[in-house]
């Protein structure tokens, strides 16, 4: 009898020693045993459940989707940017008589890459029978549309030696189906200065619906004649190395005109729809947010229920020595651990749907037999994701947070447990 009594000395003395060092092994073993699933605990490991598939998808959710935004964003930078200036510089002080003396001094400025003279006008095309559209018409020099790799690299047909010889003109190819045209084919445009039948040299597809389906590329000295403005250019486009940070060039291409001159960025025509695409991404964020928000009460209310159940294993634990905060750090690692774990499956889930997105959007695309992400709605021919490393941490911290203050009331809560109530109520 006195050995058992030894012996359990022996046992409460070690508790006593291996709880009082913060999250022990000991504290460890007994997290671990309140997340295993029992049979007259179902309802608590059910909720448990709930709270780490929550946690997961809430978590994948909100990476997939900023991901998605910031392809979108990315994907329609790069494809507005690649063939529209990132400066255009109009004239205030007269016509823009001397555009190719200003193209080649501006070429010639430290971070610009090429400047390119534009005449820009509305125009209705139509084909060879009585479909026609609106269309943007271009006039452009051919050597400087040779210099826009991807318009010049995604010839889908034709050439461009019939352009270079001013006799034929560059369509997209959504404007071509649309207007049942093929390479040789002529297609008629009219505006208000007259009605002039042209021959389609080319069909080019630059992957975003907008610029395919409205834009042709005229001739620069054909546009000139079509659009009554001949020996003239409405503007000059700029190119540069870097347009995030144009402003620094303003000052050099202003010296270099030698004139009066208005200049104007690709920041300030697409300012709208940046501004736009900026808010709704805020906006997605916030509300994917709450998803997490409400999986973190559920480890709340888990752990709640965990707390009532073990309330007779808390008051034996307190008997044997162990300290009011190893029974806070035993809870709080039991509710951390769905946290944690829940976070990490939904960035491993996210991650692998972000890198295999545009397979499952055809997946889905062909189960529903319908078309997902169409590209005359969202501009673009694929579904884009982008993920960045800040941002998926920033995700990854906000889900371990809201998780890790879910347990604190819980766990404070059966470190505040009265032993001797809790024995007498067993």
């Amino acid at each position: 009898m006195s050995a058992v009594t030894e012996n359990q000395v022996q046992a409460a003395t070690q508790l006593e020693r291996s709880s009082s060092r913060p999250f022990s092994a000991f504290e460890r073993m007994v997290a671990w045993r309140y997340l295993r699933s029992r049979r007259k605990e179902a309802f608590v490991s059910v909720i448990a459940g709930f709270s780490f598939t929550g946690i997961m998808l809430g978590v994948a959710t909100l990476i997939i989707v900023m991901a998605v935004m910031n392809g979108f964003r990315t994907e329609l930078i790069s494809r507005i940017l690649s063939i529209n200036g990132h400066m255009i510089v109009q004239p205030i002080d007269g016509p823009l008589d001397n555009y190719a003396e200003l193209a080649t001094k501006f070429s010639g400025v430290k971070g610009v890459t090429m400047a390119i003279p534009l005449i820009d006008g509305q125009a209705l095309a139509q084909g060879v029978g009585d479909s026609s559209t609106g269309a943007l018409v271009r006039g452009i020099r051919a050597d400087d549309l040779k210099k826009l790799k991807p318009l010049s690299d995604r010839i889908q047909s034709g050439d461009l030696v019939g352009f270079a010889s001013g006799s034929g003109v560059a369509i997209g190819a959504r404007m071509a189906t649309q207007l049942g045209i093929n390479v040789g084919d002529p297609i008629t445009l009219t505006s208000l200065t007259g009605v002039k039948a042209y021959t389609v040299s080319a069909i080019y597809e630059i992957g975003m619906s907008e610029y395919d389906s409205t834009i042709i590329f005229m001739p620069l000295e054909e546009a000139q004649l079509f659009f009554n403005v001949e020996r003239l250019a409405q503007s000059i486009e700029i190119f540069v190395e870097h347009p995030d940070v144009v402003d620094h060039l303003r000052q050099p291409v202003e010296d270099a005109a030698g004139r009066q001159i208005f200049i104007s960025d690709w920041r300030d025509r697409n300012q709208t729809f940046f501004s736009t695409l900026d808010v709704q991404r805020n906006v997605m964020f916030l509300i994917l947010t709450l998803i997490v928000l409400v999986a973190a009460l559920n480890i709340i209310s888990g752990l709640i229920m965990l707390v009532k159940d073990k309330g007779s294993d808390i008051a034996i634990l307190r008997t044997m020595g162990a300290t009011s905060g190893s029974v806070m750090r035993i809870f709080f690692m039991t509710g951390a651990a769905i946290g944690v774990a829940g976070t990490l499956a939904g960035m491993a889930l996210g991650t692998v749907v972000c890198l295999n997105i545009e397979s499952i959007r055809q997946f889905f695309s062909w189960i529903s037999g319908t078309t997902i992400f169409s590209p005359e709605l969202y501009f673009l021919d694929q579904l884009p994701a982008d993920m960045n490393a800040g941002e998926t941490a920033l995700v990854v911290v906000m889900a371990l947070t809201l998780s890790f203050l879910a347990t604190i009331f819980p766990a404070w809560s059966a470190s505040r447990l009265d032993p001797v109530q809790a024995l007498r109520c067993e």
